[in-house]
């Protein structure tokens, strides 16, 4: 079973994929130049292959990742799928070498914070104490499943985000959702209208465009997708294209994704950097840094990308990004 954002409920149903409190010490962020928000691929803990980030970094010239993901105890205590022990011990890793992280929470599998806390004072507390527990300086809610279609849950999100942004001068906070070939959903629409009319102050509006029904020509699908993103953008905010451009992710999957026959091919995503740097978007990510590397006998999907590859080649892309 790929044990990709896309498919990971049942395991996680199922009690197999470890969770741990938030009690494990780390390192003081690391120095104001990194910026943990602009190229910054996943490290998923749960499950599959755990690159050493240190090797990483020095190969690639990455300086920031995004640990996923930080779930629901069942109540409204946040706990990191992967436990709190390796979120700490990989976070170190990576302000040890330099560098620094935006933490996740959410994801497609498991149980959303924003599902089980009940007001939006109480998912604010929740978010607040991984931002002081990992003293951290930005955020990213990858907002998928129930969490994202239940429309007042959608409230709720954005309402803590505003808290947590008002208590935390300076935090970074990224919104990540699926796509169409077009640009978000109905459901996307909204949470980006709903964003701008509760005041939730997002900074990065990030999509991740995959497991397209159709497969085809990724490249010019996620450029579609990101067009259609900024167009909702500028609709919502009265934004000019470099402003919509300048609050817009893109976050992609190396090699085979979830749908039989969709590949994002390493050319795939030169041009998708080309793009994101001709423009100046805010982020350019990718799920995950897990799968960076050929497969094996007895490969997975968060083990290895499926296609021919060097170690860390979708990583180098990433690394090049500067905004």
């Amino acid at each position: 079973m790929k044990l990709t954002r896309r498919g990971l409920a049942a395991l996680l149903t199922a009690g197999l994929v470890g969770t741990g409190a938030l009690t494990t010490a780390v390192a003081d962020a690391s120095p104001a130049a990194v910026n943990p928000v602009t190229a910054s691929p996943y490290i998923y803990l749960g499950a599959g292959w755990q690159p050493n980030v240190a090797s990483t970094m020095s190969a690639t010239g990455l300086k920031a990742f995004t640990i996923a993901f930080v779930l629901s105890n069942g109540g409204c205590t946040p706990v990191f799928d992967g436990g709190a022990s390796a979120a700490s011990n990989t976070i170190n890793a990576v302000r040890k070498a330099g560098g620094d992280v935006i933490v996740s929470f959410g994801g497609w599998g498991g149980n959303k914070l924003g599902e089980h806390c009940s007001s939006v004072s109480a998912l604010a507390g929740a978010y607040q104490k991984v931002i002081t527990q990992y003293s951290l300086k930005a955020i990213d809610i990858d907002i998928e499943a129930t969490e994202m279609s239940t429309h007042s849950v959608q409230d709720r999100v954005l309402g803590a985000l505003k808290t947590v942004k008002a208590n935390n001068p300076g935090l970074k906070v990224v919104v990540t959702m699926g796509t169409t070939t077009s640009g978000p959903d109905a459901d996307g629409q909204r949470l980006i209208q709903q964003g701008k009319a509760l005041g939730a102050n997002v900074d990065v509006w990030s999509i991740m465009p995959f497991d397209f029904s159709s497969g085809g020509d990724m490249w010019a699908h996620t450029k579609s997708a990101a067009e259609g993103l900024k167009g909702q953008l500028k609709s919502a905010f009265g934004w000019t294209d470099a402003q919509a451009y300048s609050h817009l992710g893109i976050s992609s999957m190396n090699g085979k994704t979830d749908n039989a026959g969709e590949t994002v091919t390493l050319a795939n995503f030169n041009s998708i950097l080309s793009y994101a740097q001709t423009n100046h978007l805010a982020r350019l990510t990718y799920w995950s840094a897990n799968r960076d590397r050929a497969c094996g006998s007895g490969g997975d999907g968060d083990t290895c990308s499926g296609v021919s590859q060097n170690a860390n080649d979708f990583s180098k892309v990433i690394g090049k990004f500067t905004g």
